[in-house]
């Protein structure tokens, strides 16, 4: 009584349709790459040389994407009319996107190597009824695989994807002009530095005074300082020093 059971929850999953898994894993490029994950979009290995001895000239692949805590109930579509959209996420968690005719994955890889999940910014709000592939809503995580389909369903499948984390946008209040704290190191540091500058001050100081050439001013003060001692001591002798024109006399 139970085999029946079992063999309706199978189609449901494509099994009992005879739904080839394969052992691929999509993957995010594990090499650098410009934007290779961002806050609303990320890039994925073209899966190719993956399809070719079950796939015929009409089939198409798509991909699934599917909140990493929603892959594991997500059913495989029974025909292209009943794929799940873009607009639907919010609701059933996960929808399909990026319908590519086969041979596009066909040996040798084409390029570019990668596609980019979430790169289309504007058929969300154009209300049309192709498969979108829109920004992606919130960080995730999100799991992601292939599904080669035909006319009469789904023909082979991947493996579902590590679960992909977007970046998360810094909010502006969590953003400060300055650091908070310095570490020990950074004052010890800052501290010698200061020593230092404080030190070659002195030194160019000295070494400017050391290099005044030898003006008539400076000439002058020589010759006062040794012929101080043999100008007369007129308060000595009890003479009244008059003040005229701005010297002694």
């Amino acid at each position: 009584m139970e085999l029946p059971w079992v063999l309706l929850a199978l189609a449901g999953t494509g099994t009992a349709a005879g739904l080839a898994r394969l052992p691929y894993v999509p993957r995010v490029p594990p090499v650098a790459l410009l934007g290779k994950v961002t806050a609303t979009t990320f890039a994925l290995e073209r899966p190719c040389c993956v399809f070719e001895r079950h796939a015929n000239a009409s089939d198409t692949v798509w991909l699934v994407v599917a909140f990493a805590n929603a892959s594991a109930t997500f059913r495989n579509p029974s025909s292209r009319a009943d794929v799940p959209l873009y607009e639907q996420l919010p609701t059933t968690h996960s929808y399909m996107t990026l319908e590519t005719a086969a041979a596009a994955f066909a040996c040798p890889a084409p390029s570019p190597a990668v596609l980019r999940v979430g790169g289309d910014t504007a058929c969300k709000d154009q209300g049309r009824q192709d498969p979108c592939n829109g920004p992606l809503p919130s960080p995730g995580p999100y799991r992601v695989k292939f599904l080669l389909m035909g006319c009469h369903g789904p023909k082979a499948e991947t493996r579902w994807s590590n679960p992909i984390l977007l970046r998360r946008a810094l909010s502006p209040s969590t953003i400060h002009p300055v650091p908070m704290r310095h570490g020990s190191d950074v004052v010890v540091i800052a501290s010698l530095l200061a020593s230092l500058g404080t030190v070659l001050a002195t030194a160019v100081l000295g070494a400017l005074g050391a290099a005044v050439p030898n003006t008539p001013r400076r000439r002058a003060l020589k010759h006062n300082k040794r012929s101080r001692g043999n100008e007369p001591n007129l308060f000595a002798a009890g003479l009244r020093s008059v003040q005229e024109c701005g010297r002694l006399v």
